[in-house]
C-alpha cells in the first residue's frame, strides 16, 4: 500500500483510523500466527494502533507494511517476556483455535487456512525460540524481507534467514492434514461413534499409532499430552465411562480440518480439533477450559 501526505484527504486521525481498520485482519492474522493466542492478537493488534496514533503516517511510504513490523515487534516482546514456568510452557502446547461452521465452508479457504495455521503447525511454532517464531511467520507466511526481519531481531540480514532455516527445518515435522474434508469427517465421525461406545479396537481403527492427543482443561485439570493409539484409546474408553448424561456433538471447522463442539445440554463445554492424515487421526487437541471457551463465544456461532 504506497501513501504519501499528498494523498490523504480530510482529517487525518480519521484517515489512519480508516487505513488502520482495512489492515485489521491481516494484522490479526500475523499477531495470531505469532502468538497463538486470540486475546493476545487483539492485545497486539491493539497496540499497533495506539502507536500508530502517536505517531502518525509521515514519511511512511508503504503503511501496510509498516504496520506488520510494528504489530510484529509489539510479538515479539510479548513472547519474550511470557514467564518461563512450566505450567504455562504445557498450557501454550495447545493454542488457540479458530472455530468456523461447516455450512460457512468455503473448501478452497480451509485447504489454505490448514496449511498455513493449522493446529499441528502452531504447536510446532511454540516451541521456537521468539526470533525463530517471528523469522518464519514473517519471512515464510507473509514473505517479509530477511532485511526488515534482521532489523526487528537486531542481528544480520544473514542472521535472520539462518533463524527462520532453523525454524523451517522443525515445522516440516509439523502435520498436514489431508485435503478432502469429506474423508478427514468420516474420520473424525468414526471416532465419535468409537468414543461414545467405549469401543477400544474400534478406536485403535481410527488412530494412527504415534497420535498425539493434547487437552486442557483449565484450571480443573492440569494441560496433558498423551502419546500413542493404545493409551489415547485407553482415556476415551475411561472418559466414556464416566460421562453421565446425554452429550451432543456438533460439527465444526478448526483451524480448516475437521473438529466438533461437544455439548452439556445447551453449553458448549469442548472443542476438539482433529489431524487427520492417511485415513487416521494423527494428531487431537481438546479445548475444555471454560475461560477459553468462553473467549470463542461458540454459543453465538450456533445461533
Amino acid at each position: 500500500m504506497q501513501h504519501t501526505n499528498s494523498g490523504q484527504s480530510g482529517n487525518e486521525p480519521d484517515w489512519l483510523a480508516q487505513q488502520f481498520e482495512a489492515n485489521r485482519g491481516h494484522l490479526k492474522g500475523v499477531a495470531y500466527r505469532m502468538l497463538g493466542s486470540l486475546a493476545e492478537a487483539d492485545d497486539a493488534v491493539q497496540e499497533s494502533w495506539l502507536r500508530l496514533s502517536r505517531s502518525g503516517a509521515s514519511g511512511v511510504e508503504n503503511l501496510g507494511g509498516w504496520l506488520t513490523t510494528v504489530v510484529a515487534r509489539v510479538c515479539l516482546d510479548m513472547l519474550r517476556s511470557r514467564k518461563s514456568r512450566r505450567e504455562e510452557q504445557l498450557l501454550n502446547q495447545v493454542p488457540d483455535p479458530i472455530v468456523s461452521r461447516v455450512e460457512s465452508v468455503d473448501p478452497r479457504r480451509e485447504t489454505e487456512l490448514a496449511d498455513s495455521i493449522g493446529l499441528a503447525l502452531l504447536v510446532v511454532l511454540e516451541a521456537l525460540t521468539p526470533a525463530e517464531r517471528l523469522a518464519f511467520v514473517l519471512h515464510d507466511m507473509f514473505a517479509v524481507s530477511f532485511n526488515e526481519i534482521a532489523s526487528l531481531v537486531e542481528c544480520t540480514p544473514t542472521a535472520a534467514r539462518q533463524l527462520a532455516s532453523r525454524a523451517h527445518r522443525r515445522v516440516q515435522g509439523a502435520a498436514v492434514p489431508d485435503c478432502d474434508l469429506t474423508q478427514q469427517r468420516k474420520v473424525v465421525d468414526a471416532y465419535l461413534a468409537a468414543a461414545r461406545g467405549g469401543n477400544f479396537d474400534a478406536l485403535l481403527e481410527v488412530l494412527d499409532p504415534n497420535v498425539v492427543a493434547r487437552a486442557d482443561r483449565g484450571p480443573a485439570g492440569a494441560p496433558r499430552e498423551v502419546r500413542g493409539a493404545k493409551a489415547v484409546a485407553a482415556g476415551v474408553v475411561a472418559w466414556s465411562k464416566s460421562v453421565r448424561g446425554e452429550r451432543v456433538a456438533r460439527p465444526v471447522i478448526v483451524n480448516g480440518a475437521a473438529g466438533f463442539v461437544g455439548f452439556e445440554g445447551e453449553k458448549p463445554g469442548s472443542v476438539i480439533g482433529f489431524i487427520v492424515r492417511g485415513g487416521r487421526i494423527v494428531e487431537l487437541n481438546l479445548f475444555a477450559d471454560p475461560a477459553r471457551l468462553h473467549r470463542l463465544n461458540l454459543a453465538a456461532l450456533f445461533a
